[in-house]
């Protein structure tokens, strides 16, 4: 499921709100505030394998409503903080945590729980750099190879995954 959410966002305080639930952070007339479009997602993600996940956006208006909650959650941001099991990962926005080897371990936990039929989902905030990073070395993880997990992930998940070349280097490079 994808739903929008316009956000106005000042470059100069590097603040962002969404005009559907809150004022806006800044109302400086001097300031340079941007007006844009978000998507949030709710998307179940076949894996190149058959595996299940759910990719999730946080959803500041109720992040934690669904149809069904997940037995897990694998949130890459600790502003989650749901009130079924999760775990976190230290990853940064925008950026690549600094140690891979707890990424493979917690990627692994979840397709295993995926693969015993458990609802797993994996979340940063929007939904599309950290989020589809981790679902790329899922991919990989899967099989798929690794120079064409970015590719996988942008035509099987979003357009706007994987947002850095930063993140991009990390699913070239990325041991499992």
């Amino acid at each position: 499921m994808v739903d929008t959410r316009s956000v106005v966002a000042c470059t100069e305080c590097q603040v962002h709100g969404n005009l559907d639930l809150e004022v806006t952070k800044c109302t400086d007339p001097d300031h340079t505030h941007q007006r844009f479009e978000v998507h949030l997602h709710r998307s179940v993600v076949v894996l190149p394998d058959g595996t299940k996940v759910t990719a999730v956006s946080f959803d500041a208006a109720d992040p934690y409503v669904r149809e069904q909650p997940p037995d897990y959650g694998l949130y890459l941001d600790h502003k989650w903080q749901p009130p079924w099991s999760h775990d976190h990962l230290d990853w940064p926005d925008f950026g690549v945590p600094d140690d891979a080897t707890h990424v493979v371990t917690a990627l692994k936990s979840v397709l295993e729980r995926a693969r015993a039929g458990e609802r797993v989902e994996v979340g940063c905030m929007g939904g599309h750099g950290r989020t589809g990073t981790a679902l790329a070395c899922l991919a990989i993880l899967t099989g798929h190879p690794h120079g064409e997990a970015v590719a996988w992930v942008r035509a099987n998940y979003c357009a706007d995954a994987v947002e850095t070349a930063e993140q991009e280097l990390f699913v070239v490079e990325f041991v499992s």
